[in-house]
């Protein structure tokens, strides 16, 4: 799909992707159309699958979650069952906000966040417990240096143009 998107889609993309609760009307106008066509154009990005979803970001800290971290984790086997059953147990933990399968020495990666050092302390116990489960090691964050949208359009308009 991407071969066919043109500049308009890029530009619908940019603008939902730094505010996905523009109205269609605002975002019409930033990228140059009337509100029916730009509409179209939005509904065939999410039916390509190119949109997956809208979301608020909303600030940890202030919801009462003090203590944003990531965990690497590598298991002693990585057969298509254990890693199955891993991912299952990940999927269950609401403080595990992100996990990404890893190349190298560490299978996973996660960006989890917890209200509290004690929380996350619980987190961790659980998951060295697992018995797949080799090494894990943690960082916590100090600070947010950069925090930008995953796909980074301005980059492919540049290729594409």
């Amino acid at each position: 799909m991407r071969g066919r998107l043109d500049s308009i889609d890029w530009a619908i993309l940019k603008e939902l992707q730094a505010d996905g609760s523009i109205t269609n009307v605002e975002l019409a106008r930033r990228v140059g159309l009337s509100a029916p066509p730009c509409l179209r154009r939005v509904r065939a990005l999410e039916s390509a699958g190119i949109i997956k979803a809208y979301r608020a970001i909303l600030d940890p800290k202030n919801l009462g979650f003090e203590i944003v971290c990531f965990a690497m984790v590598q298991l002693d086997i990585q057969g298509k069952k254990e890693l199955r059953e891993f991912e299952q147990r990940v999927k269950d933990w609401s403080m595990v906000r992100e996990c990404w399968t890893l190349s190298g020495d560490i299978d996973f990666i996660m960006k989890c966040v917890a209200p509290n050092l004690a929380s996350f302390r619980g987190l961790v116990s659980e998951l060295t417990s697992l018995p797949n489960v080799r090494n894990v090691r943690t960082a916590l964050t100090l600070d947010l240096i950069k925090d930008d949208p995953l796909v980074p359009i301005e980059d492919v308009a540049e290729v594409e143009g």
